[in-house]
């Protein structure tokens, strides 16, 4: 019984490996090919702007409030008719995320009441040493929408009375 009993084992081995050796490939062949992430994932975080070019970041810190890990800093200075960075009375002169720190759990897109923090699905987050982990406002940024005009802008006075928008009912 003990002469067989080596020959069963490596036959249900080899079975195991005949069994997968003709389904379908799970592998994906990355860089090349990216795998869809599913809605809800939370990636690299991105700072919104407006569709006249305006950035959404009104300089408030709720964010940095919000962050459990201490990851973002957020210096504010006020904004001007002549240079106009966003709608409000303020914005985010210096906006840094800590990705050493960032745990990525969403608190400081859901307390942002401009909703200019947004953790979107990109996933490919590499760095090489410490200084290259700290993502700086110019960074995280999304470029100019078309039509648009980058900052800083100059404005008529009284035009931005305003800098958090008219809330809408939340959408999932």
């Amino acid at each position: 019984m003990r002469v067989v009993e080596p020959f069963v084992e490596l036959a249900r081995g080899l079975w195991t490996t005949l069994k997968y050796l003709f389904e379908k490939k799970v592998t994906v062949q990355y860089p090349e090919e990216k795998k869809p992430v599913k809605t809800r994932f939370r990636g690299r975080h991105a700072l919104k702007r407006y569709d006249n070019g305006l950035e959404k970041c009104i300089g408030c810190a709720l964010c940095a409030a919000a962050c459990p890990a201490d990851a973002i800093f957020v210096e504010a200075s006020e904004n001007t008719d002549e240079k106009r960075f966003s709608p409000g009375d303020r914005y985010a002169s210096t906006y840094e995320i800590n990705m050493i720190r960032c745990i990525f759990c969403g608190f400081c897109e859901d307390a942002c009441p401009t909703e200019a923090i947004v953790l979107e699905d990109n996933y490919e987050l590499s760095f090489t040493d410490r200084k290259q982990a700290i993502y700086t406002k110019e960074m995280l940024i999304d470029r100019v929408p078309e039509g648009g005009k980058p900052t800083p802008q100059k404005t008529k006075p009284g035009v931005y009375t305003r800098s958090v928008p008219e809330m809408k009912d939340p959408q999932d």
